[in-house]
């Protein structure tokens, strides 16, 4: 179990924070008392508006951009915690996916992890201490028709997790990823074919009901906040024997 006190006075960062499991995940280090956030995604606006009670540093930026963290690493004395999380969806068959889409899949979800991890673990290194969590995606597990690039960017996204743990371990430092399945965000929303089957079913919750019945053995979608509290453990000393692991939350999805 997660102590209540036990994230007071930490320092953790957290990229993609402005919606989804990224804000989830801030609001939940937030209730918990960490005394500072650094919260980075290219929503600046949304990072502004999440209203959170401690300290907080918002960067607007591109994180696969170096040097947005040649800058962060060089102002960042501290680091306890870290959710690297940004990232971004496409689709589209091999034989019709364009270099472009697979580049910029790549350039965000992996070139962007990379950055963010090592930034990360360059500071814990100094301080021999620190938790990091990377999102990754059951799409990284189990294949499925259409995700080629994405996929590929989660499935290198959970090995990333383990090669660095791997490392990390000597200098007291742990890292693991979470593989979420189907999650209630704002994701769907941005799909051109969701709206239509919104209409069809009478309404979002309604919708995402639907979709949940027919692809999860759970028969529901996990809500940004379940899959916050997730990391949070992983990032706790309650999981202070854990690392190189990758939970998997897809509601059996995988099995």
């Amino acid at each position: 179990m997660v102590g209540d006190s036990e994230f007071s006075g930490k320092v953790a960062i957290v990229t993609g924070a402005a919606s989804g499991i990224g804000a989830a995940a801030a609001r939940w280090l937030d209730k918990r008392g960490v005394a500072e956030l650094i919260l980075i995604d290219m929503d600046k606006p949304g990072l502004d508006a999440l209203g959170l009670s401690c300290r907080t540093k918002s960067l607007g930026g591109d994180v696969a951009d170096p040097s947005l963290w040649k800058l962060l690493e060089r102002d960042l004395p501290r680091l306890d915690h870290a959710v690297i999380n940004a990232g971004i969806a496409s689709n589209g068959d091999i034989v019709d996916l364009d270099i472009a889409t697979w580049r910029k899949t790549m350039a965000v979800n992996l070139d962007g992890m990379f950055l963010s991890l090592r930034t990360a673990l360059r500071v814990m290194k100094r301080q021999g201490s620190g938790s990091v969590v990377l999102t990754a995606s059951v799409s990284g597990i189990k294949a499925a028709a259409g995700t080629a690039a994405y996929s590929a960017s989660k499935a290198a996204t959970i090995q990333l997790a383990k090669v660095a743990a791997a490392e990390a371990a000597k200098y007291g430092v742990r890292v693991n990823a979470i593989a979420p399945g189907g999650v209630d965000t704002g994701i769907w929303d941005r799909a051109e074919w969701f709206a239509p089957l919104v209409e069809q079913h009478g309404g979002r919750a309604e919708a995402l009901a639907a979709m949940a019945r027919d692809a999860t053995p759970l028969g529901r979608f996990a809500s940004a906040d379940e899959v916050a509290a997730q990391i949070g453990f992983l990032l706790s000393d309650a999981a202070a024997t854990i690392t190189g692991t990758c939970l998997v939350s897809d509601g059996g999805v995988s099995l």
